[in-house]
């Protein structure tokens, strides 16, 4: 199982993109990392809200994913350079200021990963 640093699993975020939707929230991911895979969205929680995987969705590429759908059988295939977006469907969770944001997904090489940034809101 391969280590990824946290300062290298960081930068897939990309600040300035969480944004509040009119049913949920949103934010981006892009793969600075190498080619690679998805297999699985254990949770993302923002501000202490949980959203487990069937409340997330991912698109990218112009595909959406059901986090419920995304697993080791059914791997997202996340290249170098892809962006992706996340979207949370169902709870108010962002305020003003710095929002605190986890996501925990799968891997099939690292296992699980965890990305834990701040960021405020996009306008």
């Amino acid at each position: 199982m391969a280590i990824v640093p946290e300062f290298l699993i960081k930068r897939i975020y990309q600040k300035g993109s969480l944004k509040k939707l009119e049913d949920g929230v949103s934010l981006v991911l892009k793969n600075v990392l190498g080619p690679g895979l998805i297999s699985g969205f254990n949770f993302v929680k923002i501000n202490g809200v949980l959203f487990e995987p069937k409340d997330v969705k991912f698109v990218t590429n112009g595909v959406e994913y059901s986090g419920t759908d995304v697993s080791e059988a059914n791997p997202v295939v996340f290249r170098l350079g892809q962006i992706g977006t996340l979207i949370m469907k169902g709870k108010d969770c962002i305020v003003d200021g710095l929002n605190e944001i986890i996501i925990e997904a799968m891997n099939p090489e690292a296992g699980k990963v965890q990305l834990s940034v701040e960021d405020t809101k996009n306008a």
